[in-house]
């Protein structure tokens, strides 16, 4: 089945045709910048020119750093707080002219390495931890999505946890790879005594340098870094589109 699957994030809006059946991208992706200031009625339209340059025509998921529920927004991370109480579902199917399924980002790109990534195959609790300007966070329970968790902002040593682990605390505070995995590690340890997973994964942009920080954690869980990648997002927003 091929669906429309789109990414919204607080810079950049993108997305490409997905064979679901595969987890491959059928075309290259396109990408837009996400207007600012990033309100609703701004970024509808440049969803729906993503949905024209393809002259898509059919089923459109989209992933979103929020929390969604029923298709409406009940927080707003990274991008204007307008959206919240927004039926995204609504407003985006009337500017594309299709169907709409809206999910949380990190849940869609969950969905994605679950079905085709480093979570494939794998039962037991499974949670995955993408790591960039915050912390998104997405838990499997015997295959089965708990949707819309927000564990990026449990509370460690006083402070909401993106303040030790978010990428971004790497690069503004100019922190060395080992000084960064050892505050990752305690990121890691706490969710490690909240829930006890059997997997961890880790995303996110750093996931591709993982062999630089992963050799500082201490947890007992096994963590592995994440497969998908950049197509994470895209593939798991038409995963979660499907009928």
């Amino acid at each position: 089945m091929e669906i429309l699957g789109i990414d919204i994030g607080g810079t950049g809006i993108k997305g490409t045709p997905v064979n679901t059946e595969t987890g491959e991208l059928i075309a290259e992706r396109y990408r837009l910048l996400t207007p600012n200031p990033s309100h609703p009625k701004k970024v509808a339209p440049v969803v729906a020119e993503v949905a024209r340059h393809f002259d898509w025509q059919g089923a459109i998921g989209c992933g979103f750093p929020a929390v969604v529920k029923h298709g409406v927004v009940y927080t707003a991370a990274n991008v204007s707080n307008k959206w919240i109480g927004t039926d995204a579902e609504e407003l985006l199917g009337e500017a594309t002219k299709c169907p709409v399924t809206m999910v949380n980002d990190a849940d869609a790109a969950a969905l994605a390495e679950m079905r085709f990534g480093a979570g494939r195959d794998q039962n037991g609790i499974v949670l995955l931890i993408t790591l960039g300007t915050g912390i998104g966070t997405a838990i499997f329970i015997s295959g089965h999505l708990l949707p819309n968790t927000e564990l990026g902002h449990i509370e460690i040593e006083g402070k909401d946890a993106e303040v030790w682990a978010a990428e971004i605390v790497r690069k503004q505070q100019k922190l060395s790879w080992k000084q960064w995995g050892q505050q990752v590690d305690k990121y890691l340890r706490a969710m490690e005594r909240l829930i006890w997973p059997d997997l961890i994964i880790i995303g996110g942009g750093a996931s591709k340098k993982h062999e630089k920080f992963f050799p500082y954690f201490t947890v007992q869980t096994e963590v592995v870094p994440a497969e998908m990648l950049n197509e994470a997002g895209i593939v798991g927003a038409a995963l979660a589109a499907e009928p």
